[in-house]
Parts: structure tokens; C-alpha cells; sequence
């Protein structure tokens, strides 16, 4: 049997939490296709409801996405370069109905390898704001993914809002993947790229890879060698040392390891190439 809930605000949705387990839906763009029956079935909490959870935009030290905006949302946002790879992410996210229903939220929570969304939130440094009946607390979303469909959420809580410091709202962006098609694919492989110049040479760097490990990956070795940089290096050769050992790709039914991280170097020299032209 199941009991549907439909909480108005955050208080009530935590307090449904802390009377017992529950499924907690917002877009069900990934939900539904995973159930294998007709329906949900327990304790379903939807939080569409809960206006405050849809905003995008500007808050005290940084930009927050709240739980059930979608990816729309996302793209129809006024939001700095930094952010342009998340919306060219968001706009290669299946159909535009699923981007009309679809949440960023949902796509971490659900952790999968191939989540358009992480790599470039990963570049992005964002944190995710979790709550509970017992109050909030913040994690780096490097540390909320541990794995393969796994998170550090525990019984009671949920994510309320990704947070976006301002530390990293600076500088140009950009996001590339690889499929056996342009829409409506998994990933061979991604990457999201953010970089700020000053002076004519790089003082920040965050490059992600997705579809490449059991969790996307920031490629800091890399990020560090770019730091000081021309414009016109910044499209120079990359060194494959600075990537290869960071992934761990695997074989399947669209692309082999050695494939994988041949296409991540070539996207990431790729998206390095956009955002130096994007600069000059």
C-alpha cells in the first residue's frame, strides 16, 4: 500500500521524515524507470509542493539551487559564466519534457556514474545543504557521493539545496560529452571545465570527468598546472600523466577503459580549447 504525502513546507516534510522511511519525489525522472512495479510503493514524500525548494538564484556567500528546481529552471536562470557548462548540461539532458521535470537535486541523490549534473557542480565546488528534524548541515558534494547509487544521506534527512560559494562564480565555463549519439544517450565520457583569468593568465582552474570512475572525478593535478598560464597555452597539448591516473574507467556495452580515457583527455583539451577562445 502506499501513502502519499505532500508536505507544504520543509518542517513538515522532515517532520514526515522523522516518523519513518520514505521515497522522497520530485521530478521521478529516474524514480519511476527504476521502480519494477506499477507503481511506488510505502511511504512516497513529494516535496513539488514546497515552493521555497524550487529557487535558483543569489544568496549570502553564493548562489542556491533549491531541491526541486528543475533543469529548466536552471537554464532559464540569470547566472554568471561560470555556470554556462551546468546549463549546457542541463540542455543535454534527455528531452526537454525531462528537463521540465527533472531536478539537479535528483540527479545527485540518485548518484549514478554517468549524472550529467556532477561534474559540473564538482567544478563549481558545490556544497549540498542537508536537513533533518535535527537541524541542517553542509557537505562537500565531493564527499555526499561515495559511490556507485550511494550517498551519505541517513535515515531522516534530505537534501534541501545545492550551494554554489562565491569563491567560485568567477571565470568561463564549459561542458562536453561523448555518446553514441547527441540526446537521449549515457555518457561514454564528460567533462565540465571552469576557468578564471586574470592579467592574461589562469589563476583558477576546476576540470571534472564524469563516466569515467565510480564517481566523477576533479582533475587536481592538472588544475594545478594550469595555474599560471597564457591564453594561448591554455590550448596547448595536455599532458596525459595529469589525467589517466586520476580515472578508473571501465569496460561495458558502450566504450572500453583505454577508449574512455582517450575521449576524457581529448574532451577536456577540447573544452580548454572553448573557454580560451571564449576569453579572447
Amino acid at each position: 500500500m502506499t501513502a502519499y504525502l505532500r508536505p507544504a513546507s520543509v518542517e513538515q516534510a522532515l517532520a514526515a521524515l522523522a516518523e519513518g522511511p520514505a521515497v522522497i519525489a520530485a521530478g521521478c525522472t529516474d524514480l519511476f524507470p527504476a521502480t519494477d512495479r506499477r507503481g511506488l510503493e510505502g511511504r512516497v514524500l513529494d516535496i513539488t509542493g514546497i515552493g521555497d525548494l524550487a529557487s535558483v538564484g543569489s544568496v549570502a556567500g553564493g548562489v542556491r539551487i533549491g531541491a526541486a528546481a528543475t533543469w529548466s529552471d536552471v537554464i532559464r536562470a540569470d547566472l554568471p559564466a561560470a555556470f554556462d557548462m551546468l546549463k549546457e548540461a542541463a540542455r543535454e539532458v534527455g528531452s526537454v519534457q525531462i528537463q521540465n521535470a527533472g531536478t539537479l537535486v535528483g540527479n545527485i541523490c540518485n548518484a549514478s556514474p554517468a549524472a550529467d549534473g556532477v561534474p559540473c557542480l564538482l567544478a563549481l565546488d558545490a556544497e549540498v545543504e542537508i536537513a533533518s528534524a535535527h537541524g541542517l548541515r553542509r557537505a562537500a558534494l565531493s564527499e555526499f557521493i561515495t559511490g556507485v547509487r550511494q550517498t551519505v544521506l541517513a535515515p531522516g534527512e534530505m537534501v534541501t539545496g545545492l550551494i554554489i560559494p562565491e569563491r567560485s562564480l568567477g571565470g568561463r565555463s564549459r561542458f562536453l560529452k561523448l555518446g553514441a549519439r547527441r540526446y537521449l544517450v549515457i555518457s561514454i565520457a564528460m567533462v565540465a571545465v571552469r576557468v578564471e583569468m586574470i592579467g592574461g593568465r589562469v589563476v583558477q582552474a576546476a576540470i571534472a570527468v564524469g563516466s569515467c570512475s565510480a564517481v566523477a572525478t576533479r582533475l587536481f593535478g592538472l588544475e594545478k598546472a594550469l595555474i599560471g598560464r597564457s591564453l594561448a597555452e591554455l590550448s596547448a597539448p595536455l599532458d596525459a600523466s595529469l589525467i589517466a591516473p586520476a580515472l578508473s574507467p571501465i569496460d561495458d556495452i558502450r566504450a572500453d577503459a583505454a577508449y574512455r580515457l582517450e575521449a576524457a583527455a581529448e574532451l577536456v583539451h577540447r573544452a580548454l580549447c572553448d573557454v580560451a577562445e571564449g576569453f579572447a
